[in-house]
């Protein structure tokens, strides 16, 4: 029979205990916070920017211009940004799609019903374009004539048209108007009655409140898609 006395490891209490359980939580901390650094970085490189792009026109403005600022280095936009044109174009899509946009576009991945598809269509588009005006609507009339910005316009368009199309299958799906016409017309329908020209009439133009607006957008889509006018 053995009986040599069992050797227990040590418990390790106080301080040095404490201290196995440090390195993970510091490690995400420490990421946390790089990552809420970086984050305002970029909006004050964003903010600049639009301010810049605002008071000198796209094409006036500089790398070095939006660095200085912000109160960055030149090494740390093109990290972020690679270019002015990314810049540019992390401006005009936080125009387009911010946070708004961000929440009413997760109501309609979830709407079924048509009806209420078609007016949270409209309640996008009054919201994208109502933002943009605000954002750098003094941007684009100062930078009418850059290639640059009329070339990123033109991607985000497309995007917003690309975006439409979940909305359109699913109208075409429940309503007999839209069946009809078929899913090509129906995209088409839909960009065109919640693009820019459409509002720049009504409510720059016109004097139409955004609330008409959007009302008025609303029943013309339930007209067109659900009612066949």
């Amino acid at each position: 029979m053995n009986d040599k006395p069992k050797t227990r490891k040590p418990k390790i209490r106080g301080p040095k205990a404490r201290d196995i359980r440090k390195p993970k939580t510091r490690r995400r901390y420490d990421a946390r916070l790089r990552s809420e650094r970086a984050s305002a970085t970029r909006e004050r490189i964003l903010d600049a920017a639009k301010e810049l792009f605002t008071a000198r026109g796209v094409d006036n403005v500089t790398i070095g211009a939006i660095a200085s600022a912000a109160d960055v280095s030149a090494p740390t936009l093109y990290a972020l940004f690679q270019s002015k044109t990314g810049i540019l174009k992390a401006v005009v899509e936080r125009s387009f799609f911010g946070a708004r946009y961000a929440e009413i576009a997760r109501q309609a991945e979830t709407a079924k019903d048509p009806e209420e598809i078609l007016r949270i269509t409209a309640s996008i588009s009054r919201i994208i374009l109502d933002t943009e005006r605000a954002e750098i609507g003094l941007m684009r009339g100062v930078s009418a004539l850059s290639p640059e910005l009329k070339a990123i316009e033109t991607e985000l368009e497309a995007v917003r048209f690309r975006r439409q199309e979940a909305r359109a299958r699913l109208l075409v799906k429940t309503a007999p108007a839209a069946r009809r016409l078929g899913l090509a017309r129906v995209r088409d329908i839909l960009w065109m009655y919640t693009g820019r020209d459409v509002y720049r009439m009504l409510v720059l133009e016109r004097g139409w409140s955004s609330d008409e607006y959007e009302n008025w957008l609303a029943e013309t889509l339930i007209k067109a898609l659900m009612r066949g006018m």
